[in-house]
């Protein structure tokens, strides 16, 4: 279970939280030679490297229209239910970042204002192996669609040589309104929406989750000036648990983020060692049942528990930590919750679990991992447009503002920049 460790002094955090390594410097040369092909060949290297990867051979990489009738078909109807309720769900809330645009006049004659502005082309990658994220359809398509993007491309593996893809994953396309399926996975899907081919049309940025191939390939496509959501790595949880906490719920919490894999990464802070205890003791019974308990096993052998006698420290910590999810089963979680600076997305007392976030409450679960907390924020309306900013003078804001332009262009010696406000104060000054 996880390890436990007791009052630990502040120049051990460091080493103790430190996240699993990702050898992605490894994978690089074998990515980029997939990402090359790919752009060299298009449809041909997709189809090959689709063949030899995913064991699949097809004959084309557009979703047939037929599926898109027989996935709502194969869905319970309960599951449809459900996945309706969190598309309203995340829409009530996406929609109310919509910024309105405000015009500022900063002078007399000076008015200056920010527009934001879809991205046209958006690519969305949806992995597709033991767990089909058909909610991240949603995380990242509702979002697109508010912001008014043209384009968005979805690409997920296909699961046989029919080029069929999850049912819940058609589904959530459908229902959100994306067209543009493709059947296609991998480091080779990232690489057909980076570049383009003569079937999946080239976009301008590129979201959603992936294994380490996925990660390496929008690492790399970054690097070649095709911009993608955020950094990535394995998922992780942080759960600051007390005596008001149940060990039951903060073992399901830790349990919840483990089964996404063998990489994954879950630390309990807390308050006692009897705490951390109870708490491996509900581990121990909750994993035994898990359909995916040997990956959530594995999981739990790069976690800790870490014991702090203060709240202070504990905060402390956590901030360093810089959680993707953090869960606070403290009391006064709320207002302790003020006090949180690093994290990409806060559940607050104990009846938050982080699995609302993932699915329904409204939030979008696509969040910076690997400590990217610390700078970079979760997907949102902003992901999805660019801001752009306008100014408009008339000549009585251009003669309030020119001496100061010219007096700072002057200084830096940029003279032309000086003589382009010059030789128009000069053409009003004529007219008088």
């Amino acid at each position: 279970m996880i390890r436990i460790y007791q009052e630990p002094k502040d120049y051990q955090w460091e080493s103790i939280i430190n996240r699993p390594s990702i050898e992605a410097e490894n994978l690089l040369p074998m990515v980029q030679s997939v990402i090359d092909k790919v752009k060299l060949e298009g449809d041909k290297a997709v189809l090959s490297f689709t063949q030899a990867f995913d064991k699949v051979n097809l004959t084309g990489l557009v979703l047939k229209s037929s599926y898109v009738e027989e996935a709502e078909q194969a869905l319970t109807t309960s599951l449809k239910t459900a996945i309706q309720n969190a598309k309203l769900n995340i829409e009530k809330f996406h929609q109310t970042q919509v910024q309105k645009v405000e015009r500022v006049e900063t002078m007399s004659g000076v008015w200056c204002w920010r527009k934001s502005v879809a991205i046209e082309s958006v690519g969305i990658y949806i992995p597709g192996g033991t767990a089909p994220l058909f909610s991240t359809v949603l995380m990242l398509g509702i979002p697109a669609k508010l912001a008014g993007c043209k384009n968005i491309v979805l690409c997920t593996p296909p699961m046989n040589d029919q080029g069929e893809i999850h049912p819940a994953i058609v589904y959530a396309a459908n229902l959100v309104g994306i067209e543009k399926i493709y059947t296609v996975g991998g480091v080779q899907a990232i690489a057909a929406m980076a570049y383009g081919t003569e079937t999946i049309p080239k976009v301008h940025k590129i979201f959603g989750p992936g294994n380490q191939y996925v990660t390496a390939a929008k690492q790399l496509i970054q690097q070649a000036g095709i911009a993608i959501d955020m950094p990535a790595g394995p998922s992780e949880v942080c759960v600051w648990a007390d005596e008001s906490a149940d060990p039951n719920f903060v073992a399901a919490d830790l349990l919840s983020q483990a089964e996404h894999g063998a990489d994954s990464q879950v630390l309990l802070i807390t308050s006692t060692k009897a705490i951390a205890e109870a708490v491996n003791e509900a581990l121990e019974k909750q994993l035994d049942i898990l359909p995916r308990k040997e990956l959530a096993k594995k999981a739990l052998e790069n976690s800790k528990a870490i014991v702090l006698s203060t709240k202070e420290q504990a905060l402390h910590l956590i901030n360093e930590y810089a959680p993707e999810h953090l869960i606070l089963s403290i009391d006064n979680a709320e207002i302790m919750a003020d006090k949180v600076v690093n994290a990409g997305s806060v559940f607050i007392g104990n009846f938050s679990p982080e699995s609302v976030g993932d699915y329904a409450s409204g939030t979008n679960h696509t969040l910076p991992t690997n400590g990217y907390a610390r700078a970079y924020s979760g997907v949102s309306m902003d992901s999805f447009v660019k801001k752009i900013t306008f100014q408009q003078l008339t000549e009585r804001g251009l003669t309030n503002i020119g001496q100061t332009v010219t007096e700072m262009a002057t200084a830096e010696g940029l003279m032309a920049h000086a003589n382009a406000v010059s030789i128009r104060l000069q053409s009003i000054q004529d007219k008088k």
